[in-house]
């Protein structure tokens, strides 16, 4: 590795840069400080910005052969939650946070980008620098980046978590599915209500929905192959106004998760069907309708097994894990979908990051800082070695 930046300088400014961010945090879509932020960076570094819609910002650098190009991404927003804690860089901004890390993960691909602005004359492949909003939301900013062709001239992407269910000092990865679909639903089931006392004459949909709640169980053991995963939740249902009237209509509302598409197409379909015919069996209706949100993330094996290669390499066998699939989401599916690439968990759990993603007292451990910085520039300087 070319030292003309110490990784111990770039963590520095790093860990500067993520407690500045973590004071200033953005929600979704409305990160337009934090832009002004990396444009200022990246212009200061003269590194190009591509014309992309904020609020993201895409960098460009041009490699030594251009033979190859090849992004990193960043995610930059953070969530409506009211921090907890006594850190003294706590959110200035009352119920919004950096919850999950992406402070953090900003920090690093700055980092990298000023070590790639000092390295450019030895950095073989193009690289794009991608600092995505809206990872938190549905439609996702990697969604809105995609459909407007951020990877159309891209071989190969790959992105990073610091990871708070993996321990200090190990990296996560997979060669394959690593974190699951992200899909909502209602189904609103509509009967015919009545009186309490009186419950022959009316179609119960309080009664039908007990019946399509056990039957969605049936989905994930009967319908879906065993060596999928799936899950389905029903997380809430609206029915009623009184102890002793039967509504017209019950809604259920929940969430599916899955980590193959296949296993999304089958958990919907059996949705829909069972919930039709359980209602058509009672004299009632269904209506079902999906939130459509992230696709399932899924490493290209070909990609994963170089980035393990560099992780190895750089970081010893002893601290590189194959980890088990998440049923958590990530929009970093999407890139995925278009054009190989791999994801990686930087672990960090320890005392100074006890808490999980999203938790108000959550908070990242800072001595991870370097080693998600190494593992970016390894990648920058390995990929001419890959076999593609």
């Amino acid at each position: 590795m070319n030292h003309q930046l110490t990784i111990e300088s770039l963590a520095k400014q790093a860990i500067q840069d993520r407690r500045h961010l973590h004071q200033y945090p953005e929600l979704s879509g409305e990160e337009f400080e934090t832009c002004e932020m990396i444009r200022k960076r990246l212009e200061g570094l003269q590194i190009d910005i591509l014309d992309y819609a904020l609020p993201s910002i895409v960098g460009f650098v041009k490699g030594t052969s251009g033979a190859k190009t090849i992004a990193l991404r960043a995610d930059i927003d953070a969530l409506p939650i009211q921090e907890e804690g006594d850190i003294p860089y706590i959110s200035k901004r009352p119920g919004i946070s950096h919850m999950c890390g992406h402070d953090g993960h900003t920090a690093v691909l700055l980092a990298v980008a000023e070590w790639l602005a000092a390295n450019r004359d030895t950095v073989q492949p193009n690289v794009y620098l991608i600092f995505q909003s809206a990872e938190e939301i549905t439609p996702s900013g990697a969604q809105a980046l995609v459909e407007q062709g951020v990877l159309d001239n891209v071989d190969a992407i790959f992105g990073l978590h610091l990871w708070q269910g993996l321990k200090k000092g190990y990296f996560g990865i997979t060669h394959g599915p690593m974190m699951a679909s992200i899909d909502d639903f209602e189904v609103t089931i509509t009967g015919s209500g009545g009186h309490g006392s009186t419950p022959h004459e009316t179609i119960d949909p309080i009664y039908i929905a007990t019946h399509v709640i056990q039957a969605f169980q049936n989905i994930i053991s009967q319908k879906l192959n065993p060596l999928d995963a799936g899950i389905i939740t029903v997380g809430k249902i609206e029915a009623g106004s009184s102890p002793n009237i039967i509504p017209n209509t019950a809604k259920l509302i929940g969430t599916i998760r899955a980590l193959t598409p296949k296993a999304v197409e089958i958990i919907k379909q059996q949705i829909i069907q069972m919930t039709e015919g359980i209602c058509q069996a009672f004299g009632a209706t269904a209506h079902v309708e999906f939130i459509v949100g992230t696709p399932p993330l899924v490493n290209d094996e070909v990609q994963s097994r170089f980035v393990e290669k560099v992780l190895v390499d750089a970081f010893g066998e002893e601290r590189v894990k194959l980890v088990d699939p998440n049923m958590g989401g990530e929009d970093f599916a999407y890139y995925l979908q278009e054009k190989p690439g791999a994801y990686i968990f930087v672990g960090m759990e320890s005392e100074k990051s006890a808490y999980p993603h999203h938790h108000p007292k959550f908070n990242i451990d800072e001595d991870v800082i370097p080693d998600a910085i190494q593992v970016f520039i390894e990648i920058l300087e390995q990929y001419k070695d890959i076999a593609i």
